[in-house]
């Protein structure tokens, strides 16, 4: 399966992590070859991809927000949640994953994916169905982000149940009378930290196979926060707690 990615940090980034196979580059006639866009040619140059100078109309049917330049490469490659466990180990740290309970937004799905990768997140979970995937919007979304980072799909129940198994503390994100504030939560130890969806959140069966609950606390008159920046802030506390 073939899919094209669009706009310049994307683009870079698929090439740079070197995790799908490129077939070829198309560039919008009379862009400037300088900058990321530069080192994406010579990228191509280097893995003999093909590079085609295409008018622009050409590459406003492949994707919004193109900037000039789409890949056609394979589709994104989906790991094992061993794989995140290994990668835990390799790296001599207590294991942090990210479990995401069927997002629904693909903004939403890059920004929480863009900010794992940025903290050392080992892997991120999603569920096998009702969810957002790792489509080209998503790797848009997170400027290529995701191609750095373990992203697998399973069935959450389960990953849960081995996850505690191999020793991690599951927290789920939400704001119900039973959940807890950060004071309150160890994040600096192996860590399954999820997040669920933007409207429902986190499915009963996934809520209940966690070890505790926590929330952030509020103060404003908004009562609670879009599901991707509260993810984003508590991948942020565990990170700051794993030093």
């Amino acid at each position: 399966m073939k899919e094209w990615i669009v706009g310049r940090n994307p683009v870079y980034e698929v090439l740079r992590a070197r995790r799908r196979q490129p077939f070829r580059l198309r560039l919008g006639r009379g862009v400037e070859e300088k900058g990321s866009l530069a080192e994406t040619v010579q990228l191509c140059a280097a893995r003999k991809v093909p590079v085609e100078r295409v008018p622009r109309s050409e590459l406003d049917a492949l994707g919004a927000n193109h900037q000039g330049v789409a890949l056609e490469a394979s589709a994104y490659p989906y790991r094992s949640l061993d794989e995140m466990l290994v990668l835990a180990r390799q790296r001599g740290e207590p294991a942090f994953i990210l479990i995401l309970d069927t997002l629904q937004d693909p903004q939403n799905l890059g920004t929480l994916l863009r900010t794992a990768e940025a903290v050392g997140v080992h892997g991120a979970l999603l569920p096998l169905a009702q969810t957002a995937t790792i489509t080209p919007a998503v790797v848009h979304a997170c400027s290529g982000a995701c191609e750095h980072l373990l992203v697998g799909q399973e069935n959450l129940a389960q990953a849960i149940a081995s996850l505690k198994e191999a020793g991690l503390w599951v927290v789920g994100l939400e704001s119900g009378p039973q959940a807890l504030p950060p004071a309150q939560v160890r994040l600096d130890g192996p860590l399954a930290l999820v997040v669920g969806s933007e409207g429902q959140g986190m499915r009963r069966l996934v809520r209940d196979s966690c070890d505790l609950l926590l929330h952030l606390p509020m103060r404003g008159q908004v009562a609670s926060l879009n599901a991707a920046v509260a993810g984003s802030i508590a991948l942020y506390l565990a990170r700051q707690a794993r030093g």
